[in-house]
């Protein structure tokens, strides 16, 4: 009786190299394995490489006979950093560095190129950061090139797919699906209501001296009935999560009051309540507060009350300001036993920061080693599009943005603040995030 197999053997990707350092596996595995789902596998014999029949291709200075080769920078076999010459040119219609040579397969060493945008090796070096001790996004090679709108890591992965499939046609990606996430960064609760008598009555003398009358008629229209605050859009969003379906997260704020931390007090059972029922329907986790940002101990603390009131594990977080300090925000999270992040990207520019819409785990150069957190790069915050003249610029670049992501199947991660959906400016920013949602979720 003849057995038929139905399961069909995965191909194993076979990838030598000289010398197999934790910064050539950390990049590798981002490329293959969770860009492309392609299983690979390292060696660094000849003699295994030369065995094996499947998919290979070295990774080195040299290649060994005829297969598919890839000349090596020498980044990844450094340690610590250093000053790197980069000129970015063009493979095809994409931007790129760290050229090779005409015996190499590939025009340029995407696995070096894609390092240094992932370990954020440009965040090590000298730079001047702005009031809050942020690294700005004009002082980064994404931004100075044009390619900060691109996921440009993905794009190379894709593209090096097709020239490895010319070689190796039974060589098969697993397909990923387009998935989108919707961040509210809930910093700021309320607007007028739940702050206490003396926190109110100041506000509102601040708003007389101000001639802001406007403000005045808002508060006292909230004090008699809080359901109106302005920032009390939680059931709308909610109805259109569901409306739209996304798996949206909310990251409130739970901290002490402070210069740069102006929430509901972490008392106040309104404001519990709110957390309660937010968290029945979406993802909640901690918005950790600027004093945490700095503060290893406030961290732990934040982490912990949220967990109390939520009855359950804390795991997730965002950094006020989005402030990343590489690679100590990083160290201060792990520390904390927090498990994923959502605060790589720029709020004043929409884009890639690390160059990928694909989730990555921190890799601390300083020790040398992928950490274990994950990290999810978001794409566009909502602060970035105040800069726009017209709404139509705004979806342009926002439509421009999506298509970059779809070509790849990547994750389209993207952050609105509480204050602003709950804002009365030039934009309506409620009708803007349904637009968002409608256009963008699928």
């Amino acid at each position: 009786m003849q057995i038929i197999n139905l399961f069909k053997v995965t191909e194993v990707l076979l990838i030598y190299t000289h010398e197999i350092t934790p910064r050539f596996t950390y990049v590798t595995r981002h490329l293959f394995v969770h860009i492309l789902g392609i299983e690979i596998s390292y060696s660094s014999t000849v003699e295994d490489f030369i065995r094996h029949k499947g998919p290979k291709i070295t990774y080195t200075r040299q290649p060994l006979q005829n297969e598919f080769f890839i000349r090596s920078h020498e980044l990844l076999f450094q340690q610590g950093i250093d000053e790197l010459a980069i000129q970015v040119e063009t493979w095809d219609e994409l931007p790129c560095y760290f050229r090779t040579n005409e015996r190499s397969n590939l025009p340029f060493d995407i696995f070096a190129a894609a390092f240094f945008l992932l370990s954020r090796y440009e965040e090590y070096l000298p730079h001047v950061k702005d009031i809050h001790g942020r690294f700005s996004p004009r002082e980064s090679l994404a931004f100075q090139h044009n390619f900060l709108k691109m996921p440009i890591v993905d794009l190379w992965a894709y593209k090096m797919l097709g020239l490895l499939q010319q070689r190796f046609p039974d060589l098969e990606a697993t397909a990923r699906n387009y998935s989108f996430t919707p961040i509210i960064d809930v910093t700021t609760s309320h607007c007028y209501a739940r702050r206490g008598v003396l926190r109110s009555f100041g506000g509102m003398m601040l708003d007389l001296s101000k001639f802001r009358l406007k403000r005045v008629w808002e508060r006292i229209r909230v004090w008699f009935n809080p359901s109106r605050d302005p920032y009390n859009n939680y059931d709308f969003l909610i109805s259109l999560h569901k409306k739209y379906p996304v798996k949206a997260m909310f990251f409130f704020q739970f901290a002490e009051y402070s210069t740069y931390d102006k929430n509901v007090s972490t008392n106040n059972n309104h404001f519990r309540y709110l957390i309660k029922s937010v968290a029945d329907y979406s993802i909640v986790s901690l918005a950790a507060s600027y004093t945490a940002s700095e503060k290893l101990d406030v961290l732990k603390e934040e982490k912990k009350r949220l967990s109390n009131v939520l009855n359950r594990p804390v795991k997730y977080t965002r950094l006020r300001y989005n402030r990343v300090d590489i690679p100590h925000s990083y160290r201060h999270l792990i520390e904390a036993e927090f498990t994923e992040d959502y605060t790589m990207g720029y709020t004043h520019e929409i884009g890639f920061r690390a160059g990928t819409c694909t989730p990555f785990f921190f890799y601390d150069i300083a020790m040398e080693s992928a950490q274990p957190i994950r990290i999810f790069p978001f794409a566009m915050h909502d602060y970035a599009l105040l800069r726009y003249d017209s709404t139509e610029e705004l979806w342009e670049d926002l439509d421009k943005l999506y298509r970059e992501i779809k070509k790849v199947n990547g994750r389209f991660i993207a952050v609105f603040s509480n204050e602003l959906l709950g804002g009365r400016q030039r934009i309506n920013w409620l009708e803007l995030y349904e637009s968002f949602l409608k256009k963008y979720h699928a």
